[in-house]
């Protein structure tokens, strides 16, 4: 569990699955920045009950806020490199937008990643019209790289994203001030 002053990174917890699964597939918050399609409740609990969305290749945590509210969610998986990992994350209210959840959640798993493992390179991508995604990657140190051009097929069509990054020196060089 990574504490900050605002939110709480955790695994999920069995009894949070109705919850979390209800929360993941609710449509209208999703935006369009992500997919329109959703995994089935069943198919949910069964990878929930094999490994509770854990394994070498991905780790899934929700964020709660205060008062263990599920607010949102941050995975960090398998990229292409065994010295890098890729970093995802969604609120899953826009009502909450501007509140810091994210930001901190992400501060939160970047630290505990350059802590715990050897990682060299933590990634991310976003949509270029998702400003407040961008603003929160850049508020944790991450750099724009460029574009990858019509990587993603999202809601009919295919989007270009910016690649962002965080390296071991530059998050150290962080901590220090």
């Amino acid at each position: 569990m990574l504490k900050g002053r605002l939110c709480t990174v955790r695994h999920l917890l069995n009894t949070d699955l109705n919850t979390f699964i209800a929360l993941v597939n609710d449509l209208p918050s999703r935006g369009e920045y992500f997919s329109s399609h959703f995994k089935s409740p069943e198919a949910m609990r069964k990878d929930f009950v094999q490994n509770g969305f854990v394994t070498e290749d991905s780790e899934l945590f929700v964020v709660e806020d205060l008062a263990h509210n599920i607010v949102g969610v941050i995975t960090h998986f398998k990229c292409r490199t065994p010295t890098s990992r890729e970093i995802g994350y969604r609120l899953l209210d826009p009502s909450l937008a501007g509140r810091g959840y994210i930001t901190e959640a992400l501060r939160l798993l970047c630290d505990y990643l350059f802590k715990v493992h050897t990682w060299h390179r933590l990634e991310l991508v976003a949509a270029p019209e998702n400003i407040a995604s961008l603003r929160v990657a850049e508020k944790c140190g991450f750099r724009e790289e460029g574009t990858l051009r019509g990587l993603f097929f999202v809601n009919g069509r295919y989007q270009d994203v910016k690649m962002l990054s965080l390296l071991r020196p530059e998050w150290e060089a962080r901590r220090k001030l």
